[in-house]
């Protein structure tokens, strides 16, 4: 059994979450079994209980294993995954830091899935989708639209909120308890329609940066976002921060 040095500069918890990872990945913990009790780990590895389970829903939390509240924790993949691991705060605003702007709710309503809204949210065609329109100025200039998708279900008293003085990141964090644990950006250029060419006050078919986004809470698509930016001034900002343990 690997043992746990605590001489190094390595935190406890970090370097019992490689070695729980390593566990995984080499199928010494199989998909679909269960790891030993925090009570169990604890023993093993003669660490306390908070160390134990800062490692375990950090395996958690990066989808290698799942919590059955009265049944135990289980491995559910044991995929090695490659390159950099961000940490980082998610932000609606896509603007930099600092910049002030104004938001204008164009819509906040319930929609049916049309094109292939239901594939992008991963949901039935006959299940209802919340739909939030808004529009971003800076200086009276619109220079950000942004439509946003969420399944129905996941917060219906999303539709009773002020979305225009709150973040709905916020919302759904602080007070629904819904965490965003991941992300997916997918950036390209895109020729404005009509509506669109009117709403950020340029004209049809004129280029600007389409941004989109979709958000997880663990393996679950909770957000899609479709924004559309004008090319000329203020940058996207998606800034990130590797964590040091």
């Amino acid at each position: 059994m690997q043992l746990i040095n605590r001489d190094a500069n390595q935190k406890l918890y970090f370097q019992l979450y490689e070695i729980f990872k390593k566990k995984i990945e080499s199928n010494e913990w199989s998909v679909g079994s269960m790891i030993p009790t925090e009570e169990e780990l604890c023993k093993m590895f003669e660490v306390s209980r908070a160390t134990v389970r800062t490692s375990v829903l950090e395996l958690v939390r990066h989808g290698y294993l799942k919590r059955h509240p009265g049944r135990g924790t289980f491995v559910i993949k044991n995929v090695i995954v490659d390159g950099l691991s961000m940490f980082t705060n998610f932000s609606e605003f896509l603007l930099e830091e600092g910049t002030q702007f104004s938001t204008n709710v164009l819509a906040q309503t319930v929609m049916m899935p049309i094109d292939d809204l239901d594939i992008r949210l991963d949901i039935p065609k006959d299940k209802h989708v919340i739909y939030i329109k808004r529009l971003r100025s800076i200086d009276s200039r619109p220079v950000l639209l942004q439509e946003t998708y969420i399944p129905y279900h996941i917060c219906p008293l999303l539709l009773e909120e002020d979305i225009e003085r709150q973040s709905i990141f916020s919302l759904f964090e602080s007070k629904y308890g819904i965490k965003i644990t991941k992300a997916k950006n997918y950036i390209e250029i895109t020729f404005l329609n009509n509506e669109e060419a009117r709403l950020v006050g340029l004209n049809e078919g004129s280029p600007a940066v389409l941004l989109n986004q979709y958000f997880y809470s663990g393996d679950t698509l909770i957000i899609y976002t479709r924004s559309i930016k004008r090319t000329d001034g203020h940058n996207f900002l998606m800034e990130f921060e590797r964590k040091i343990f």
